[in-house]
């Protein structure tokens, strides 16, 4: 069988829990309440492309979350059931070592022609679990939740690609192409850092100004709270 180095799934189980983290915040709801507003500026004029995007990828976000919260349910009872796709490998000196990957069974016994027999047999335990783990993620939904939830994520990074190069028309487009930045962006890097903390300033200020200028429409109650989360890298990668 092919090497199965990408049937590990733990960075993508990172990401989407990142992702079923990132909740929608208050300034998702101003700008809501901006895109409803009923003057008669704002009635006469046409829809601002940007926010028509935003709304679109907010949406796509939200079914990713669904989705993540309903694959992550599976693939805890899918581990229950086979365990991650793994060989026990005991080297010359006695020691056992679990690997998850044939790229990694290599690593650890090398190619010489002293450890073929032990890396065979390796293999051959690997595969078998592989298929265990194959057939229970067909039988239990696992696959076709699996692949849902990336179409939604992959459909969500186009709409956030499109967000990018569409001209915002209104104050509450250009909010929320820095809402998505920073929703997006968050979850990957240090948050405290440089440019994030420039980026959750000038949407704030964006905010307040909006609320100053149409008190009516604006009442969030809270800015947009400080996201704490850490990018995946830390996770085992095959």
């Amino acid at each position: 069988m092919a090497d199965s180095d990408n049937t590990m799934t733990l960075p993508f189980v990172t990401r989407r829990r990142l992702l079923a983290g990132g909740m929608i915040t208050s300034t998702a709801l101003v700008l809501e309440k901006s895109a409803l507003a009923g003057n008669a500026v704002a009635t006469s004029a046409p829809p601002d492309p940007a926010l028509t995007l935003w709304r679109e990828w907010q949406t796509a976000c939200k079914l990713t979350e669904r989705l993540c919260r309903r694959q992550q349910r599976l693939e805890t009872k899918l581990v229950e059931i086979v365990g991650f796709p793994c060989a026990t490998v005991r080297l010359p000196e006695g020691e056992d070592v679990m690997v998850h990957s044939i790229r990694a069974l290599n690593e650890v016994l090398g190619k010489g022609p002293d450890m073929t027999a032990l890396r065979e047999t390796a293999e051959a335990d690997f595969t078998a679990h592989q298929t265990r783990w194959d057939a229970a993620a067909e039988e239990t939904g696992y696959t076709a939740a699996l692949r849902a939830e990336r179409e939604a994520g992959e459909r969500a990074g186009e709409l956030l690609e499109a967000l990018s190069t569409t001209p915002a028309t209104t104050l509450a487009g250009v909010a929320g192409k820095l809402d998505a930045v920073l929703r997006e962006g968050e979850a990957w890097e240090d948050c405290s850092e440089f440019p994030w903390p420039q980026i959750r300033s000038a949407l704030s200020d964006m905010v307040r100004i909006a609320e100053q200028r149409m008190p009516e429409q604006f009442f969030p109650g809270e800015r947009r709270p400080k996201l704490r989360r850490r990018r995946a890298g830390c996770c085992f990668r095959a």
